[in-house]
C-alpha cells in the first residue's frame, strides 16, 4: 500500500477550508495539522476535518517547527504570501501556493526565482483552469478545430467581494488591487490560451458602487469593483476582460469566448454550458452541451476544479514530476494584473516591458 501524503494547512479561512474538503475526499491522503492565528478559523478547520485527528497550531512556523507535514497548502490573505514562502521554501517540502502568487511583481519574481531551483513540487492554485467547461473549451481552442485563435473575451460579472477576517480584502495594499486578487485566474487563462506572453496591456476601471462607505482605521475601502480590460499578446492575439462586482443578477457569472479563423466556442458558469460552432455552419451549426467532469468528488465553490487540481498535483507528487501549474505561471498572471492597475491609475497604454 502507498503511504499516504501528510498535508499541512496553513491559513484555514474560506480556501483553505475548500481545499481541506477537497484533501478529505482523496485517497492516499491526511490533512494532519492547521495553522491560523485566527481561532474562529482553527474552529472551522477542526469542524472540517470530521472527526479525523487535526494538530492545530496558531503561528505557522510551529507548525514548521513540528516538521509532521509532506505537503503544505498556503490559503493565507495575499500580502503574507512572501514571508510565508520564504519560510515554507527553506523546509524544502512540496508546496500548493493560493493565488496570487505574491502582491506585488517584483515579490512574485523573488518567488519565481526561488521556485526555479526548488528541490520539491512548487505549484500555483490558478485552478480556474480545472473547471470541466473551461478546460473543455482550452482543449478544443488548442485542437486545431477553430483554426487560428484570434480572439479572446473572458466576463464576470458577480457578487462584490466576501467577508474576511478583519476584512483585509477592503485595500488594494493588502490584495495587489482587484485585477491581481481576483482577475490573476483571468489573466492566467488569457495566456495559456494565447501560448503567447502578454504585450501590451489597455484598461479602465473605478470602485463606483460597492464599500464606498466603509472605513477601517480611518481608511476608506479603495478596492476596485469594475474594468474593462484588453490585452494584446506578442503572437498577434487579442484578449479582453469584463469585470462587474455588482452584477449578482445575472445567469452566468463567468464566460469565456476564443474565437479562431474558422470557428469559436463559449463556455459558461456555473451552467457548464459548452457551445461550439464552425464558420462554414453558421447561427444553425452552433453544438451545445453541458460539460461535467465524473471524477469530481467535491464540487465546492469552483465547480469542481479545486477537486481536479489536487488530483493532478498528487499525480505530480507521486510522479516526481514537475507542476503543471508554475510560479512563473503565477509571476505572469501578477504582472498583467499590475499592467492593467498603472494603465487605469495613469490613463494609458502599459508594455509589459515596463515590468521585466
Amino acid at each position: 500500500m502507498t503511504t499516504p501524503l501528510r498535508y499541512g494547512l496553513i491559513g484555514t479561512g474560506m480556501m483553505g477550508l475548500e481545499h481541506q474538503r477537497n484533501l478529505n475526499a482523496l485517497d492516499e491522503v491526511l490533512v494532519v495539522a492547521a495553522a491560523d492565528p485566527h481561532p474562529a478559523s482553527l474552529d472551522a478547520a477542526r469542524f472540517t476535518a470530521e472527526g479525523r485527528e487535526l494538530d492545530c497550531f496558531e503561528n505557522y512556523r510551529d507548525l514548521l517547527a513540528a516538521d509532521m507535514c509532506d505537503v503544505y497548502v498556503i490559503s493565507s490573505p495575499n500580502m503574507t504570501h512572501r514571508a510565508v514562502l520564504d519560510d515554507v521554501m527553506a523546509t524544502g517540502r512540496h508546496i500548493v501556493i493560493e493565488k496570487p502568487l505574491c502582491t506585488t511583481v517584483e515579490d512574485a519574481a523573488h518567488i519565481r526565482d526561488l521556485a526555479a531551483d526548488y528541490p520539491a513540487l512548487f505549484w500555483v492554485g490558478l485552478e480556474y483552469r480545472y473547471m470541466p467547461a473551461i478546460t473543455r473549451a482550452i482543449d478544443i481552442a488548442h485542437s486545431g478545430e477553430l483554426g487560428e485563435v484570434h480572439m479572446i473575451a473572458i466576463r464576470e460579472h458577480r457578487h462584490p467581494f466576501l467577508v474576511k477576517v478583519d476584512n483585509w480584502n477592503r485595500f488594494s495594499a493588502n490584495t495587489g488591487g482587484t485585477l491581481v486578487e481576483k482577475c490573476c485566474h483571468f489573466f492566467d487563462l488569457m495566456r495559456l490560451i494565447a501560448r503567447a506572453n502578454p504585450m501590451r496591456v489597455m484598461a479602465s476601471g473605478g470602485q463606483d458602487v460597492n464599500h464606498l462607505d466603509e472605513f477601517y482605521a480611518g481608511q476608506r475601502s479603495d478596492i476596485l469593483d469594475n474594468a474593462l480590460v484588453i490585452v494584446e499578446f506578442e503572437n498577434g492575439v487579442r484578449s479582453s476582460l469584463d469585470l462587474s462586482m455588482f452584477a449578482e443578477g445575472s445567469q452566468h457569472h463567468e464566460e469565456l469566448s476564443v474565437v479562431g479563423s474558422r470557428g469559436k466556442v463559449e463556455a459558461f458558469l456555473p451552467s457548464g454550458e459548452l457551445r461550439v460552432g464552425l464558420r462554414s455552419g453558421g447561427t444553425r451549426g452552433v453544438s451545445t452541451s453541458v460539460v461535467h467532469n465524473d471524477a469530481v468528488r467535491v464540487e465546492g465553490f469552483h465547480h469542481g476544479a479545486s477537486y481536479l487540481e489536487h488530483l493532478d498535483i498528487l499525480a505530480a507528487i507521486r510522479a516526481d514530476s514537475s507542476a503543471l501549474v508554475t510560479a512563473e505561471d503565477g509571476w505572469w498572471s501578477v504582472v498583467m494584473g499590475a499592467a492593467a492597475h498603472r494603465s487605469i491609475d495613469e490613463r494609458r497604454s502599459v508594455e509589459i516591458s515596463e515590468f521585466l
